[in-house]
């Protein structure tokens, strides 16, 4: 039986084009998304990354208002607004990814929107610091259905009107706003709580959801159960939950929860039983899922599906060292540099909004080449930055980093790029918001490896040696990540470019 997704508009002519690894005709890229589709799902995604990032310049104006300064115990508290939302994204995306798939896409994107207005409207009022900690778990739960259920209209959209070709156009979007949310987060951050306290870094989130859900209401087509039979979704809601793999749910977050924090650990003191947890949940995970009838992370079609198994693992190594870097710079810029925090997220800037250009870059060369190129590219300049990061001493002038600081922010642009494109070529038709929301929490894994990374090589304080040691082992991932864009099979058989017309 044909699902929702696998339907094609009649109307649409036919296009011949190369075999998939699984049969049929790969999708070429391309394929225009109106802008009535891909506002809301912009201004939605943008909200995760943009959450993410001004939390940062808050953390010590929040402190002070709910404890005592100078208690070490108590600035642990305040760095879970960070991981606590960090785990709940993580848990969340593919969950939140399940949840379009079985009851709605344009549903999901709302409800998610409708959790961080209440949440973002709420936290300002928090009582103490818990609670805060609490509406920030809820905000990243909510910021988690817009990238999954937006991947799943994109799809829809583009199995009815564009023959199944993919978007990179679309694609582009959803990672131009993710690089802008990243790169102007911090500085806005810090206007809000310079100007009008910490409450306003979640206050701003109020306008961008209205807008969005006003222009989701007015311009997303309804879901296709409810085109179909406005009452059938909602008569087999029970029955849909009890599809939801929910013993499965609960073993991923208790795996991915352990995971996490046995990285975050490394940096201090290794917490070997969390990793001991860790492995056993998995275990057990594997076996709940090899056994559900419908599970949560389909572990024998990843097996089977080499492609989109391989993008996640290439997504967990090239985040990896992103975020080392990401990471890195500015703690060496302070400890080793002697920056203030503020001169530091200045000279990181460029880094991130470079990646806003490389995007736009990325999104043509894949649409007339295909992905092998683009990551090519994104693995290159992975190397040229990782190389670049073993020069750098605390010696050189201020304007010689930030211009050596610019090659960091290239290679995001095209490897973001490039493994969405590939998830969106290799995922299930009907399982595309599931297969978004691992592709995320892939992205998680691979900022946490960095965290691990980050702390074992500058050590405290950061010194030029822990750079240069860090430095290595990136290039030594890097080049990994070269030759598996260079040779890997499935990339180019998964992935193809516009058929030329003649």
């Amino acid at each position: 039986m044909k699902t929702n997704s696998d339907r094609v508009d009649p109307t649409t002519p036919s296009r011949a084009g190369p075999t998939s690894p699984r049969g049929g005709e790969a999708p070429a890229a391309g394929g225009r998304l109106p802008a009535t589709l891909m506002g809301p799902i912009v201004l939605g995604t943008l909200l995760n990354a943009l959450n993410s990032s001004m939390i940062a310049l808050a953390l010590v104006s929040i402190q002070q208002t709910f404890v005592a300064r100078g208690a070490a115990h108590e600035r642990i508290d305040t760095m879970w607004l960070v991981s606590g939302l960090y785990l709940a994204t993580a848990v969340g995306q593919p969950t939140m990814g399940r949840l379009a798939d079985h009851f709605g896409a344009k549903r999901i994107f709302c409800i998610g929107l409708a959790i961080v207005l209440v949440s973002s409207a709420l936290a300002p009022f928090a009582p103490s610091l818990g609670w805060l900690i609490a509406s920030r778990i809820v905000l990243g739960i909510g910021t988690s259905a817009a990238y999954p259920a937006g991947m799943a209209m994109i799809r829809a959209w583009s199995q009815q009107h564009a023959n199944g070709r993919t978007p990179t156009g679309g694609l582009g979007a959803i990672s131009i706003a993710a690089q802008v949310a990243v790169a102007f987060g911090p500085p806005l951050g810090g206007a809000l709580v310079q100007f009008a306290g910490w409450r306003a870094i979640f206050w701003i989130n109020v306008p961008i959801v209205l807008t969005a859900l006003l222009f989701a209401w007015l311009w997303i087509p309804a879901d296709a159960a409810d085109a179909v039979d406005g009452g059938a979704a909602r008569r087999t809601s029970r029955d849909t939950l009890k599809q939801l793999d929910l013993p499965g749910v609960a073993l991923f977050v208790l795996t991915l929860a352990n995971l996490l924090l046995f990285m975050q650990s490394v940096s201090r003191e290794p917490d070997w039983l969390l990793l001991a947890a860790t492995l056993v949940l998995a275990a057990l995970l594997i076996r709940r899922e090899r056994l559900a009838a419908t599970p949560l992370i389909d572990i024998r079609m990843l097996a089977e599906n080499h492609p989109l198994l391989g993008t996640y693992l290439r997504c967990i190594a090239t985040y990896a060292v992103f975020y080392a870097i990401f990471y890195a710079l500015p703690i060496w810029l302070q400890e080793a540099r002697g920056l203030s925090a503020a001169d530091a997220g200045l000279v990181m800037l460029p880094v991130a909004g470079i990646g806003t250009v490389t995007t736009m870059l990325a999104t043509r060369i894949a649409h007339r080449r295909g992905a092998r190129p683009v990551l090519v590219i994104g693995s290159v300049m992975l190397c040229v930055g990782s190389l670049v990061m073993s020069l750098m001493t605390s010696s050189l002038p201020i304007a010689a980093i930030v211009m050596l600081s610019i090659v960091f922010g290239v290679p995001n642009g095209f490897n973001n790029l490039g493994n969405q494109a590939t998830l969106y070529q290799n995922a299930p038709h009907d399982r595309i918001g599931t297969a978004a929301g691992l592709y995320r929490t892939a992205q998680y894994v691979g900022g946490s490896l960095s965290f691990a990374l980050v702390g074992l090589a500058l050590g405290h304080p950061a010194s030029d040696r822990g750079l240069r040691e860090l430095a290595f082992v990136l290039t030594i991932v890097s080049a990994a990540l070269l030759l598996n864009a260079v040779s890997s099979r499935h990339l180019a058989a998964a992935v193809a470019p516009v058929p030329q017309r003649k």
